[in-house]
């Protein structure tokens, strides 16, 4: 791809100025991606900018919430594993206990405090212990939800599966299934169920038009509210 191809511009969209790369290469169809550097808008060579701009203000609401809401774990320091941290599970405060064992996690909901204990090997890694413990037990919630969300909608329960994705808290693929950010585990149910019912919706409408929104209306009421809640909720979750 030669230097021309490529292009910084800006556009106004929701009264707000979005910087984006446009990039032109020999391509059939116009394409947007978000990542950590911004919005990328990729088209064929031979498109106009009016054609590129009016493509861009189609999806003017989906972009502007894709970059609201983008996971800032990059941004923040890594989280502190010592015994008796703090650690946000489900919205509720948890602490760590750190103590030997055969590299297993265990729960303790009982007693004044909840407690997530990393039964440590001699040399173990506590971190990589902790990351997978959360990982394990956000995969079984989040399954949980969706089975719940499709037997709403009367539609066959599709594969889950975790993502890290730095861009977005979930996806939604025909061949795929549905995907989720494990980091969700840290937010309350309400939240966790907003996403859910979002990718579930992508079941019946693989598009952010009207009909798809109503479907997650549908589904869960009040999702302006927890969309709100959960782009001021991004950037306080911890880093691990």
């Amino acid at each position: 791809m030669s230097a021309a191809a490529v292009e910084s511009r800006e556009i106004v969209l929701g009264g707000q100025r979005v910087a984006y790369t446009l990039r032109r290469s020999v391509r059939k169809t116009l394409g947007l991606r978000i990542d950590s550097r911004g919005l990328t808008v990729g088209v064929p060579l031979r498109v106009g900018l009016r054609e590129v701009e009016a493509f861009i203000r189609s999806h003017g609401e989906w972009v502007i919430d894709k970059l609201r809401s983008r996971p800032a774990a990059e941004a923040q320091a890594a989280f502190d594993i010592s015994d008796g941290a703090a650690i946000p599970l489900l919205g509720d405060a948890w602490h760590l206990r750190i103590a030997s064992g055969n590299n297993r996690v265990l729960w303790h909901e009982g007693g004044p405090q909840r407690v997530v204990e990393l039964a440590l090997r001699s040399g173990g890694d506590a971190r990589k212990l902790l990351l997978r413990g959360l990982q394990q037990r956000g995969l079984d919630l989040f399954k949980n939800r969706v089975e719940e969300f499709c037997l709403r909608l009367g539609r066959p329960v599709p594969a889950v599966s975790l993502s890290s994705a730095r861009t977005r808290w979930g996806s939604c693929s025909s061949r795929s299934g549905i995907r989720l950010h494990w980091r969700l585990i840290h937010l309350p149910l309400g939240l966790i169920d907003y996403v859910v019912a979002h990718e579930v919706a992508h079941l019946v409408e693989m598009n952010h038009s009207p009909r798809f929104w109503s479907v997650v209306e549908s589904l869960y009421p009040d999702h302006l509210a927890a969309r709100k809640a959960l782009r001021q909720a991004a950037p306080s979750l911890p880093n691990i």
